[in-house]
């Protein structure tokens, strides 16, 4: 669920969220404190837990969500450079294979780049990733054809083995960018911090205190939300994965082959 929403309606739902339970609390709050004698040792005591507790679940998340965006990272160089060498050694089988197979690797290398700008999971993505799966079964006859052509060669087997990284670190960049939390556990770390909040907010208002501590505290643990949240959304929001390196290698792909082509 939370996945499929724009920026401005997740911002909106988290901050609708903790902003209405901290307000409900404060309202709570001095309803009681006119109303009866209230023993806020109980209040005192619950809301420190739960604050506790929900600090250890977001600190708990967003070192996960890091860790995710940092995989993500390093999918994307991994990938981009297995593409790298695969371009390399293409320029060494014979023509035409060789043209055709460097012209094949150029438009993986753009689908590449475009499944950055696409939703994980989505159907964009799946459409552009079957037609990188249909580029790569391509690439894998012209290298077969090549073997067989060559037979006592080592250029066409080393670039099979460089097709076959590829073709690996595709799946591997995929699976990256689908591996998420579990929406049941984003709702229980939304609802959990918005307890907290409200029970803060109740504390405070029995205290007679200011709201300005409980906005201070429901602004901060909504950043710390969005900010986790934010780090599982890889194509959107404020916190993306760069394709720096696809972008770099297709640069490098503008320019004329390094290598001449083998004699026939």
């Amino acid at each position: 669920m939370f996945f499929s929403l724009s920026d401005w309606e997740l911002w909106l739902l988290v901050l609708a969220l903790m902003g209405g339970v901290s307000l409900l609390g404060v309202l709570g709050g001095r309803f009681l404190r006119r109303h009866s004698d209230v023993d806020r040792e109980p209040f005192s005591v619950l809301q420190g837990a739960l604050l506790g507790v929900v600090g250890l679940i977001l600190a708990f998340s967003l070192t996960l969500a890091v860790g995710r965006y940092e995989n993500r990272r390093g999918d994307v160089v991994n990938e981009a450079n297995t593409i790298n060498t695969a371009y390399l050694r293409a320029q060494t089988m014979t023509e035409p294979r060789r043209s055709r197979s460097l012209a094949l690797l150029r438009r993986y290398n753009d689908l590449a780049i475009r499944i950055s700008d696409e939703v994980p999971g989505g159907e964009a993505q799946r459409a552009t990733a079957a037609r990188q799966q249909v580029l790569q079964r391509r690439l894998w006859g012209l290298a077969a054809e090549e073997v067989y052509a060559r037979p006592r060669g080592n250029a066409a087997r080393l670039y099979l083995e460089s097709l076959n990284a590829m073709i690996d670190e595709q799946g591997v960049r995929l699976a990256g960018l689908n591996n998420r939390v579990p929406t049941p556990v984003l709702w229980l770390e939304l609802l959990g911090a918005a307890i907290a909040l409200g029970l803060l907010g109740l504390y405070l208002a029995v205290l007679g205190k200011g709201v300005v501590p409980i906005v201070a505290a429901a602004i901060l643990v909504s950043l710390l939300i969005l900010v986790t949240f934010d780090l599982d959304r890889p194509t959107r929001g404020l916190i993306q994965v760069p394709a720096t390196a696809l972008l770099a290698e297709r640069a490098t792909m503008s320019l004329p082959p390094a290598a001449p082509a083998p004699p026939q």
